[in-house]
């Protein structure tokens, strides 16, 4: 397992999707897989950057870990910023037109279509995001 912590910030969003996939590297993640991860982290991230210590900042940890059977790699937000659990909202109507639908909620609908877990869990005072991506 590997981690790094970082300030909340949008600066942050290359360094978090760099060490991410630098580890990948090491397991030969395909193509598809990897641009499917740096698009749930730019997304995930840019959550905590916007929600979780607004109008400040603070720390954000990512952590990678890659697990067997099936091997799949399972990335961790952890910030302790105010709970917010992008779950619980809604999906949205992707039926409908771009003017149609609701602002919001696309971002976390793409990424829970396109990992193959997503779970969120606010314990000791901090909001815990997992998502799991078979490779």
């Amino acid at each position: 397992m590997k981690e790094l912590t970082v300030d909340a910030t949008v600066e942050s969003i290359p360094v978090i999707t760099e060490f991410v996939d630098e580890q990948l590297a090491k397991y030969n993640c395909p193509v598809k897989a990897q641009a499917q991860i740096d698009i749930a982290i730019d997304e995930l991230f840019s959550n905590i950057v916007h929600y979780a210590y607004h109008p400040g900042t603070g720390p954000a940890t990512v952590r990678v870990e890659v697990v067997e059977k099936p091997l799949s790699v399972v990335i961790t937000f952890i910030d302790q910023g105010v709970p917010y659990d992008p779950l619980a909202k809604a999906d949205p109507d992707v039926t409908l037109s771009a003017e149609e639908r609701a602002i919001g909620g696309l971002g976390i609908y793409i990424v829970k279509k396109n990992m193959n877990e997503i779970t969120y869990e606010y314990k000791d005072g901090r909001n815990i995001l997992k998502i799991r991506k078979e490779l």
